[in-house]
């Protein structure tokens, strides 16, 4: 016999206590007094036979058996949620909301979602491209591909691969205005920034890679601005300068020979791509889907494979595009479909010229 499952308002109130850490902003949260969210906590502790949290006057702490329960409750009642929506898809209808940045959306995604239709005709992917981070509840979004230090809190970040700056122009430019024998040669030329780089990146970037490749006759202070990288990569197309650009980002135009790369050296930057998805859902199949042929997709580009560059290396000088890449693919073998697969940060080692 199926054993009685607790009432509905007290899963709401352990699960909104147990991620606010706190009565008083459950209460708030619920619309109901404190008294009342302590008085469903008490309920609910009677019926599992089991303490929930541990609380005193200053703090709030989950009990062992809390803790194992949350993320199972948090993805029931997020599955109540989508189930209930009056904005539910039709019966049938498999869709995927993503949200990735507009620069990443244009130069690395969309080229390659006819590979993923080929693959999966039956889900409807819904392309949601903003530079700030998607709130996943409000925003209704389902994965996220970001660059960024993979701290997100109340979310789930896989690493997909690294990314890397180096100087990037169209070859009209140099015929132009000169080849670029050297790096001190950038003086001759208006130099591009990319202001939409995060962690330690920005206007700095471009003295740290002339500082990198020992340019001393060059001035990272001029120049034009941009607040989105593919627009700053655009520029450098149309002859405005040379830009220094994301290696990850230009491999559709690095091979199409709109941009060429003068010099090998590359600036590693501190952020990553990764994939993000919440926390509190047990993934759908679509989900997975698409996570699974991102990754298949990372490891048929990866046709060179090295040891990974440390974090004290100062500088990729790797082949044609010259970037790492950091794959769920262990001695090229797919790790199972789980997000709770992958390994750490460090243990990745494919270092790929993404030649496709």
């Amino acid at each position: 016999m199926r054993k009685p499952l607790p009432p509905l308002s007290s899963l709401r109130s352990f699960e909104a206590v147990a991620r606010q850490l706190s009565f008083s902003k459950a209460a708030q949260e619920l619309h109901v007094s404190p008294g009342a969210v302590s008085q469903q906590i008490r309920a609910l502790e009677e019926l599992l036979g089991a303490k929930l949290f541990d609380r005193t006057r200053r703090w709030v702490a989950l009990t062992d058996t809390a803790a194992r329960m949350l993320p199972d409750v948090q993805a029931g009642l997020d599955q109540l949620s989508r189930a209930c929506s009056s904005e539910a898809a039709p019966v049938g209808e498999q869709t995927l909301t993503i949200s990735v940045a507009p620069s990443f959306a244009s130069k690395w995604l969309l080229p390659r979602l006819p590979g993923f239709y080929d693959s999966h005709p039956e889900i409807d992917l819904r392309i949601s491209a903003t530079v700030g981070l998607a709130d996943f509840k409000r925003d209704k979004v389902d994965l996220a591909i970001r660059l960024g230090h993979g701290r997100y809190p109340g979310l789930r970040a896989e690493p997909l691969f690294n990314e890397a700056l180096t100087p990037l122009c169209s070859p009209d430019l140099l015929k132009r205005r000169g080849p670029l024998k050297t790096p001190d040669d950038l003086r001759k030329h208006r130099l591009i920034h990319d202001m939409s780089i995060p962690g330690r990146a920005d206007c700095a970037a471009w003295d740290r890679w002339l500082a990198l490749a020992g340019a001393r006759q060059v001035s990272a202070k001029r120049g034009a601005k941009f607040s989105l990288a593919e627009l700053a990569m655009q520029a450098a197309i149309d002859g405005v300068g040379v830009v220094l650009g994301r290696v990850v980002l230009a491999e559709g135009d690095l091979a199409a020979g709109r941009l060429v790369r003068p010099f090998k050296i590359a600036l590693p930057l501190d952020v990553s791509y990764f994939l993000v998805r919440s926390n509190a859902t047990v993934p759908r199949p679509e989900i997975l889907s698409f996570r699974n042929w991102l990754l298949g997709a990372l490891k048929k580009a990866s046709v060179t494979r090295s040891p990974f560059p440390s974090s004290s290396s100062n500088a990729w000088t790797a082949n044609r595009f010259g970037y790492a890449v950091v794959s769920s693919f262990h001695r090229g073998e797919a790790c199972a479909a789980s997000f709770e697969s992958f390994k750490p940060f460090g243990s990745y080692n494919a270092l790929s010229s993404l030649a496709t």
